[in-house]
């Protein structure tokens, strides 16, 4: 399965989600798939799209966060999962999409995560969807939190471009999304 054709499942059953991505080539594809004020793209700061959109799901419950993890931030920081399921936000979804390597710094290999579902399942995610192919999405999502463990492919083809907004602006046009001021 393609990292991109995910990412734009997830665009398309989820259009009015705000999406928090991780840094690297996650955050590339999601910029280049679509780019709106609603996408908070961490231009840096690897492991760190979980904590702030934990944050945001918490402050803004009536909309819906999906954090865009790789499977090496996720690994990263994978203690930051006891606190989602701590605070249990109902309306967050986190995705790892996990080609087994940190691919936008070379290729390194990640530690294999294979036992995703019982592991998260018992620390207090209400569902695992362990996804192989985009088949395999449900149609209906179970309260949050929810972890969609895709298994993609390494990119094949071209880069896409990087986001050209600087994080002030990205932390500006997200903002504007939510009924939060900016200080």
């Amino acid at each position: 399965m393609r990292k991109i054709a995910v990412i734009e499942k997830l665009l398309t059953v989820y259009p009015d989600a705000h999406i928090i991505s991780t840094c690297g080539y996650i955050t590339r594809d999601l910029y280049n798939a679509s780019d709106r004020p609603e996408h908070f793209y961490m231009v840096g700061s690897m492991g760190m799209a979980a904590p702030i959109a934990l944050g945001l799901a918490i402050t803004n419950p009536h909309n819906t966060f999906i954090v865009l993890d790789g499977d090496g931030s996720f690994a990263m920081n994978f203690g930051f999962t006891l606190m989602i399921a701590q605070h249990h936000p109902s309306n967050l979804i986190h995705v790892v999409l996990d080609n087994e390597m940190h691919e936008s710094t070379g290729g390194q290999h990640t530690v294999p995560f294979s036992n995703s579902k019982e592991t998260l399942e018992n620390i207090g995610y209400n569902k695992v969807h362990v996804i192989e192919s985009l088949d395999q999405f449900p149609e209906k999502v179970e309260e949050g939190p929810v972890m969609f463990h895709c298994k993609v492919e390494a990119n094949a083809g071209k880069i896409g471009k990087r986001v050209e907004w600087t994080p002030q602006e990205i932390v500006q046009r997200f903002m504007s999304t939510l009924a939060v001021s900016v200080s």
